[in-house]
Formats: C-alpha cells, sequence, structure tokens
C-alpha cells in the first residue's frame, strides 16, 4: 500500500475532535502535525497538512482558564492538606507558590490548544459589524 498523499485538498479521513486535538497539541485539520513551535507560540503551518494556523488568536483565553482551573486544583490539595496533616502557616507559602504556577503552566498550553481547536472547528473569525 502507497502512503496517502497529504494536502490541504486531500480529505482521507474525517477531522479529529477538537478537544482531544487542542490537548494533544495537534493540529485542528489533520490530528497530526505540531500546533506548537514551542512552549506556547503557534506554528505558522501545519507540516503535515499545510493549514495555516495564522487565523488563531486566543487572546487572555488560555491564562483565564488555566488560573480558573489551576485555583480549584490548588485549593483542593491545600484544603486536603490542611484536614490531613495540619501544618504550620509557612508551609502553605513555601508549597502552593510553586505548586501553583507549575500547575498553571502545565494547563495553559492544554488550554491554549483547545482554544486554537474550537476555533478552527467552529469557524470562528473577528466580529464584523454590518449595519
Amino acid at each position: 500500500m502507497s502512503p496517502e498523499p497529504a494536502g490541504p485538498d486531500h480529505a482521507a479521513a474525517p477531522p479529529p475532535s477538537p478537544i482531544v486535538a487542542g490537548l494533544l497539541g495537534r493540529c485542528p485539520r489533520c490530528g497530526k502535525g505540531s500546533m506548537f513551535k514551542n512552549f506556547l507560540a503557534l506554528a505558522d503551518r501545519c507540516t503535515v497538512c499545510g493549514l495555516d494556523l495564522t487565523f488563531a488568536d486566543t487572546g487572555d483565553g488560555p491564562a483565564f482558564f488555566a488560573s480558573f482551573l489551576g485555583g480549584f486544583i490548588v485549593l483542593g490539595v491545600g484544603v486536603w492538606l490542611q484536614i490531613a496533616y495540619e501544618p504550620d502557616f509557612w508551609v502553605y507559602p513555601v508549597v502552593f507558590i510553586p505548586f501553583g504556577a507549575v500547575v498553571c503552566l502545565g494547563l495553559i498550553r492544554l488550554c491554549k490548544g483547545v482554544l486554537v481547536s474550537l476555533q478552527y472547528a467552529n469557524k470562528a473569525g473577528q466580529g464584523r459589524f454590518e449595519p
């Protein structure tokens, strides 16, 4: 069997789930190429199907969702720590400031990937005012 050509005009498979593609950091059209060129910067194009990723503008969405979800995680661990061990007060800033930063940094890439994939799947664009 010869490999199928990949390109913008080749529709061999249905598009991947936007949530799964976003969480994995994959292209929202083909689900194979990487969406990111480094930790948070989007690639200009998908290396597999050539999708132009410059359409995506997530703004502050990833930071909001990462801090919102990360806050619940950090709060839950903090409450558990207090109930289970009742540590001294100084333990909380020493443990939870770095823990909160790590949790939020871990979530921000996932949130950005999902938001970019959902923008592609829903054909989201800039708002326009047409009287």
